[in-house]
């Protein structure tokens, strides 16, 4: 029977690397004999890129912080059943481009919803599965240089105002401070071959 795996995440607000780095963090692993899979939220299974679609098109205004969180977890529930569960149980490393911790930070902590009935929600749906290590990129020009190339967001979250952005980074390093073991902040300034390095020196000890 395969040793179950690792479960990676990578978060951080808007325009820091985390789609970049997800991918380099997986050819990394990989060079090092860990089979990874890659995967991303919302999406990752046929369920939950159908909610993706409902979540990040439209109006900002589309969905009130409650229905957003819900369809968050809805999402979420079916990734981890169809997609991480057994992914993890068959061996692989699994990184994926945000997890719960990104609930928690943008509805629970910049949408007012308060991270605890993140967190409640997501212990029903996906039975309360943590990463092994979550990887939180911070760059502090990080929303503006996305904002500069994105014309404003890509998708009706990250389009949101510069106030709501930096509400979500003071939740994830709230969040950090709260979970030291679990929780990392990485530089996400400089040369991505460095940032890369960053994310493996991260995650040194959970190697095998």
């Amino acid at each position: 029977m395969s040793e179950r795996g690792r479960f990676i995440s990578l978060e951080g607000g808007e325009g820091v690397g985390k789609s970049t780095q997800v991918r380099a963090l997986a050819e990394g692993l990989g060079a090092r004999g860990v089979d990874c899979l890659v995967t991303r939220e919302p999406g990752g299974s046929d369920g939950a890129e159908a909610v993706r679609r409902l979540l990040l098109g439209g109006a900002e205004d589309r969905w009130d912080v409650a229905a957003e969180a819900l369809l968050f977890a809805a999402a979420r529930a079916d990734h981890v059943a169809k997609t991480i569960q057994p992914a993890l149980e068959a061996g692989r490393w699994v990184l994926s481009d945000r997890f719960l911790d990104s609930s928690m930070a943008y509805q629970g902590g910049a949408g007012g919803l308060g991270i605890e009935r993140v967190r409640a929600l997501h212990d029903f749906g996906s039975r309360g599965l943590l990463p092994d290590r979550t990887l939180v990129l911070v760059l502090d020009e990080g929303g503006e240089r996305a904002r500069a190339r994105d014309g404003g967001g890509s998708d009706r979250i990250g389009g949101r105002g510069a106030d709501y952005h930096h509400k979500v980074d003071l939740a994830f390093r709230m969040i950090a401070a709260e979970e030291p073991e679990r929780v990392r902040l990485v530089d996400a300034s400089g040369d991505p071959e460095e940032v890369m390095q960053r994310l493996l020196d991260a995650v040194a000890d959970l190697l095998p």
